[in-house]
């Protein structure tokens, strides 16, 4: 399997979201933790954003978004 990665500022056109907002859903479990690029680099892989915006599209509820974040991260361990 391939994988895209996402850097913020791809991220932040993707969502629609700030900088901020995106990092207070991610306190919020509501989006994944980005993934360490090496450095101070980071970012995130594409079809989780992609998920995350159709669930948002879709009106799934917080409650149900932070579920598909942690089966999201979840998978992300099994891969690894």
């Amino acid at each position: 399997m391939t994988y895209h990665i996402l850097r913020l500022p791809a991220v932040k056109e993707s969502t629609g979201l700030s900088r901020s907002t995106l990092y207070l859903r991610i306190a919020n479990g509501a989006f994944t933790h980005p993934v360490s690029l090496g450095g101070r680099t980071v970012g995130w892989p594409a079809h989780e954003v992609a998920a995350l915006n159709a669930a948002r599209i879709a009106g799934k509820p917080d409650r149900e978004i932070r579920e598909l974040v942690t089966k999201l991260e979840a998978a992300r361990k099994a891969v690894a």
